[in-house]
Order: C-alpha cells, then sequence, then structure tokens
C-alpha cells in the first residue's frame, strides 16, 4: 500500500521554519504492522525492507555535512543557501521546486545581563566556549547567543524561588509548602514539559521573570560523558529555543492566521498576544549553581533534586538577582522549499512529507538529521 501511493500520488516535500517531523529507528525487526492482518503485515515489511535497501548512507554523510556546516538560523546566510542547495537537489531529481520566502518576526538578542547581587555579587558568563574538538564551535561571528525567542524585553531584580521543572503541579507542592512566586524571579529547570509551558506557568503564579537551567542530573555528567568526550550537555552549555506561546496559537505572532509575506498586515508588536509577556533566560548549569547554593526556605522535594553537589533548597531568596534582556525585534526571511511530483493515477491525492531546516545553531542533530531523512527519501 505504501508503495502504490508513493507511485500513484502527488508527493509534495517541504522545508519550513517550525514544521515538526518525527523519526524512528527499529530495535529489532518488526514481525507486525498496527492495523495490518497478517499477510498484509507480511506484504508491508516486504516493502519497507525494499525502501530501506535504496538507502545510501554516504549520502546522509554528504548532506549532513554540507548542510551543518555553519550556523544557519532563521534569516541567516546559510540557511539561504541550504534553502538554495536543496532545491538544487530536487530539481536534479526531477522536481517542480518553488522557494517560498515569508517573513516572520524573529528577535535575536541585544542584551543580556544576569546578576546575583544578594548574598554575593556573581555575574553569569553566559557564553558557550570554544572548544579544539570542534570547529563548529568557534564560528562566533555567525552564531546566535544563548537565548530564548519571544522573550520579553525586560530589567528586573527579585528575589529567586526555585519551581523544579516550572510546571502546574510544582507549583501546587510550592502552594503546600506555603512559598508564593508573587514578584519573585523563578529559576526552572529544562524537562518535564516544552519549555514555552514555563514561563506561561509562571505568569499565571505572578512571577515577574524566568530563568531556565539543564540540570546534569537530566542532560549532564550524570547522564554519562558530556561533550566533547560523550553525548552530554557540558556544564556551560545552555539550551536555546523559542518560549512562543504556541498553546494560544502557533506560527508568526504578527500575522495570526494567515500567511507571513512580505505585504502581510501585521499586528502590532505590542498586540501580539503570543509574546511572552516576562523576560526569560537559559543558562548553563554552571551559572545556576551559585543562585541555587544561596536559596534557603525549604529543602526542595526528593523528586526535585538534581545532581548538582549542592542540598537543593526552594527560596525564596536570599538569593536576589537583577536580570536585563534586550531583543533585536526584526523580520527574517524564513524560506520554504517545495518540492512536487505529481502522480499518474490520482493527481488529487497528496502524500505530504516535511521537515524545518532553520536552527538555533549549526542544528546537527535538530533539524538536520530529520532533514538529510527526508532528502534520501525524496531521491
Amino acid at each position: 500500500m505504501g508503495e502504490q501511493i508513493m507511485v500513484r500520488a502527488a508527493i509534495i516535500f517541504i522545508g519550513l521554519f517550525g514544521v515538526f517531523s518525527v523519526a524512528s529507528t527499529a530495535q529489532e525487526e518488526p514481525t507486525s504492522v498496527l492495523g495490518f492482518d497478517a499477510a498484509d503485515a507480511a506484504n508491508q515489511l516486504a516493502l519497507e525492507a525494499r525502501f530501506d535497501a535504496l538507502l545510501n548512507r554516504d549520502n546522509f554523510d554528504q548532506w549532513m555535512k554540507h548542510l551543518s556546516a555553519r550556523p544557519h538560523h532563521t534569516g541567516s546566510v546559510w540557511g539561504k543557501q541550504n534553502a538554495e542547495f536543496m532545491a538544487e537537489l530536487f530539481t536534479e531529481w526531477g522536481y517542480e521546486v518553488e522557494i517560498e520566502t515569508y517573513w516572520v518576526l524573529y528577535p535575536t538578542p541585544k542584551l543580556r545581563l544576569l546578576e546575583m547581587i544578594e548574598p554575593q555579587a556573581f555575574t553569569a558568563r553566559l557564553e558557550e566556549p570554544t572548544l579544539a574538538e570542534d570547529s563548529t564551535s568557534g564560528q562566533k561571528d555567525e552564531q546566535l547567543p544563548t537565548f530564548n525567542a519571544f522573550s520579553a524585553d525586560g530589567d528586573v531584580t527579585a528575589e529567586v524561588v526555585f519551581v523544579n521543572q516550572g510546571i502546574p503541579a510544582d507549583y501546587d507542592d510550592l502552594e503546600r509548602m506555603g512559598i508564593d512566586v508573587e514578584g519573585k524571579i523563578v529559576l526552572a529547570k529544562y524537562g518535564g514539559s516544552w519549555r514555552g509551558i514555563k514561563p506561561k506557568v509562571a505568569v499565571e503564579h505572578g512571577a515577574i521573570a524566568v530563568i531556565l537551567y539543564s540540570d546534569p542530573e537530566d542532560d549532564g555528567y550524570y547522564q554519562g560523558d558530556d561533550y566533547p568526550e560523550g553525548a552530554w550537555r557540558r556544564l556551560d552549555g545552555a539550551q536555546r529555543g523559542s518560549v512562543l506561546d504556541m498553546p494560544k496559537r502557533p506560527g508568526d505572532p504578527l500575522t495570526p492566521y494567515i500567511g507571513a509575506t512580505k505585504d502581510a498586515e501585521r499586528l502590532a508588536i505590542v498586540d501580539a498576544e503570543t509574546i511572552m509577556t516576562i523576560p526569560v533566560l537559559p543558562i548553563s548549569y554552571m551559572d545556576a549553581l551559585p543562585i541555587l547554593d544561596s536559596l534557603d526556605g525549604p529543602v526542595a522535594p526528593e523528586r526535585w533534586r538534581g545532581a548538582l553537589p549542592i542540598t537543593y533548597h526552594v527560596g525564596p531568596g536570599p538569593a536576589k538577582v537583577h536580570l536585563k534582556l534586550e531583543f533585536n525585534w526584526d523580520l527574517a526571511p524564513a524560506y520554504n522549499v517545495i518540492a512536487r511530483m505529481e502522480g499518474s493515477e490520482f493527481p488529487d491525492q497528496w502524500v505530504i512529507r516535511g521537515n524545518h531546516h532553520d536552527a538555533w545553531v549549526n542544528g546537527a542533530g535538530d533539524p538536520i538529521s530529520g532533514m538529510v531523512t527526508l532528502l534520501e527519501e525524496a531521491l
């Protein structure tokens, strides 16, 4: 069935900022397929085996190295080059190809400052190092610094409260402990939900800013060797990403429900309801450690504790921090590569495959691992 659809129906491959892909890896040879009886499952598995035999691992290697060679965030020079590179491949393979350009709001950092002012002075580094083992880590003139896109601008000073992962259940725990985050800056671990949920819930509870960090228990030395010896996050690494209010509405915040073409009617930034209303900043666990170590108050519940060499306290205070963020609120071009091949028997039936190609930095894992899979499937 899968092969017939691929031959007869129109096939469209797209690469667009913000489109999600899912990849799976079989751990062992399957013997059944959900939704198929035994006979049809055998046929389906045979078709899949034939497809797998056509894949060329050298293509994955070649395309991965090219597409992730330079930082390629939205609006970047290499991002445009990548779109044109993929369009040329699709054209070579016989597809009808076009590149649709949209102009989306894409804030980038202008100023980032995080400093603890009580009970002792400490200024967060907010910078990832250049590593001799990784030449891409030295592309500082092209890399975006560590930040959360669609955070609000802000200049706030307040006591810190540790809120574990910052999900609703954690605020239930805080209420049972008699701790209120109203007017406080909350410090939350990555994990437990998508990052954009954490500031959304913090706002609902009256917090004035959110600091995010990856605890080594979840993503660091507790799990295995950190980079470059292993795959886990270094002590000075931080996770970039958007905190747009996606549950309210995905997509460009200034052009709700319409395409963000260059001449589209746009909202004023102050009227865009999906931009976060408080400042949000990701930091490394190296920068988070002095703040966590300066908190008093109740000892954190067992499930809240991470792998840093401290006793985890909740606060509030006496750790007090000053956070100041300013962004360039610019429009940037996002390139949607569309490759179409019309089917001969059922041209009005579409099979659509998509994967975004923009990245926060070089993006080998996310999204290029998915993008090269799509390219090899298209070939």
